[in-house]
């Protein structure tokens, strides 16, 4: 499951369907940082028992130390399910308030996001980061396991608990919703007052009806939809609609009932957290043995409860699977942008679309298309450029020894320890190695040398950038169109570019090299 390899991301790159960008939202940063660990180990990066502890993707000093995501870090994920195969090209992006500007630009070139939400600390303001730009938001309520064990919460109240959430978070859903519809009605009015004459293109919402009329059921988070999904990514499980059943509570045969989500998931977490914590054993083998699991003896046997409800809990419901395929079905691809989406990409302040010239907004369908053809127009957006220690560049990393290498370099040193002891007894034997050379005897008091070297040169060493140049530049940014390909020509447009600027100035240097070409 682990994406090493060039031509499997290249592989997977050539059906656009099957990929999701997406980033990682959340007001809580260590929650957000133990989910994106948990999503990041079933893909075996890290091992499952390093998930939260190890902070994979805070590849900072400053960050460890700190215990915060500061900077967006991104990674790609290979995820199957069934007979389908997904590349998640998964961002990271800071929790903290002082960092919001990594967050913008992180959701910028991203189709979708992961809102993380403290079951304890309830609504955070995230929401409107996926709001301003248009991309689908999905809904992770982490930290369930704070309910149980340390605000003690029966069943019952933890289920009222988070209904409460999924409420503020949809009232808020609901406010930005209604904000966004009469802002755009308003420019929509206004544009066609200052223009009466003007087409109107296809639009989002149907502004002939009232707002009671218009329909935003699908903008809501509700686990009936599947976009939402209960988890604990410190005890690495969680679960979404598979395990999802409720029976209205004003219905008349569930009064003095138990709701069927209370009583099949939650009820059945909590007595496994109360057998774990009281250290019943007998209790908790029945749990796993109906539950068909196998647990290892390590997990089995430690002192501490914590390492066995992981143990139980990420083969019984993981968290991996329950995001991951929420990821998949709920968040949309590349080739789902929206016109609405493009057109902000493409417009800059309180410029409009319609606003661009003929040649720009011809870019619209290449944008739609994501074609990776060659003679597609090579479309990015670059969100942010940073600099990294050039020791850092995948280039100037020693390429790790592979099985029969380490074999070698084993054989090698037992015939450099033999031939010392055959030198100290003053004899000189030559024995052949694996390949069937020799090894020449060395003087007493020296290292062998030959075949050693031999070696030692099949490791690359890196090639490191000039002294007064440690540092370079990447790119955090998502392909639209095209390939990018070294020694392609890019055009750079900065945040001041003005495309009707561009194409005079295109055409006027064209307009000199006509000219200058018949005067020869």
């Amino acid at each position: 499951m682990v994406l090493n390899s060039l031509d499997k991301m290249i592989q997977l790159q050539k059906n656009t369907a099957n990929i999701r960008n997406i980033c990682v939202l959340a007001h809580v940063d260590r929650g957000k940082t133990t989910l994106a660990d948990c999503l990041i180990s079933s893909n075996g990066i890290i091992s499952s028992h390093l998930a939260g502890k190890l902070r994979y993707m805070d590849s900072r000093e400053d960050e460890q130390i700190r215990g915060i995501t500061m900077k967006s870090s991104a990674i790609s994920l290979h995820y199957a399910t069934g007979n389908e195969e997904y590349l998640i090209n998964l961002i990271d992006s800071p929790g903290h308030v002082d960092f919001s500007s990594d967050v913008s630009t992180a959701v910028r070139i991203c189709d979708g996001c992961i809102i993380v939400v403290d079951a304890v600390e309830g609504v955070c303001p995230q929401v409107m980061d996926s709001w301003l730009e248009n991309i689908h938001p999905v809904l992770v309520i982490n930290k369930i396991d704070h309910l149980i064990v340390e605000l003690k919460f029966t069943p019952q109240e933890a289920y009222s608990h988070l209904k409460s959430i999924l409420e503020q978070i949809n009232a808020l859903t609901g406010t930005l919703f209604t904000s966004k519809v009469l802002e755009e009605r308003a420019e929509r009015e206004t544009e066609s007052q200052a223009n009466p004459n003007s087409e109107q293109g296809e639009q989002v919402y149907d502004w002939s009806t009232g707002l009671e009329d218009t329909d935003d059921s699908h903008l809501y988070f509700s686990p009936e939809q599947g976009n939402v999904v209960f988890t604990s990514a410190i005890d690495g499980w969680g679960f979404g609609e598979t395990f999802y059943f409720e029976i209205t509570i004003d219905s008349p045969t569930a009064k003095g009932k138990k709701l069927l989500f209370v009583q099949l998931i939650l009820e059945n977490l909590w007595s496994l957290y109360d057998a774990v914590l009281k250290k019943d054993k007998d209790k908790i083998d029945k749990i796993v043995t109906s539950l068909g699991l196998k647990i290892g003896a390590w997990e089995a046997r430690h002192s501490d409860p914590k390492v066995q409800i992981n143990a139980i809990c990420s083969l019984w419901l993981p968290i991996s699977h329950a995001a991951l395929a929420m990821v998949c079905q709920k968040l949309p691809c590349p080739l789902d942008i929206t016109a609405q989406r493009m057109e902000r990409l493409m417009c800059t302040g309180s410029q409009t679309f319609d606003s661009l010239p003929p040649e720009t907004q011809a870019l619209k369908a290449a944008f739609m298309k994501c074609g990776s053809e060659d003679t597609a127009p090579v479309i990015m957006f670059v969100s942010k450029m940073f600099a990294v220690d050039a020791k850092a560049l995948p280039q100037n990393k020693p390429r790790p020894l592979t099985q029969e290498e380490i074999a070698q370099r084993r054989e090698r040193a037992r015939q450099r320890h033999a031939e010392k002891l055959a030198a100290a007894q003053g004899q000189a034997p030559l024995e052949p190695t694996q390949d069937g050379s020799a090894l020449e005897t060395c003087p007493k008091g020296e290292e062998p040398r030959g075949d050693e070297q031999q070696v030692e040169s099949m490791t690359p060493k890196p090639v490191l950038q000039e002294e007064n140049n440690q540092e370079s530049f990447i790119a955090f940014a998502q392909v639209f169109s095209g390939v990018a390909r070294r020694g392609k020509k890019i055009f750079v447009l900065g945040p001041k570019y003005s495309p009707l600027e561009f194409l005079r100035r295109v055409r006027i240097e064209s307009k000199i090299f006509i000219y200058c070409f018949s005067r020869v």
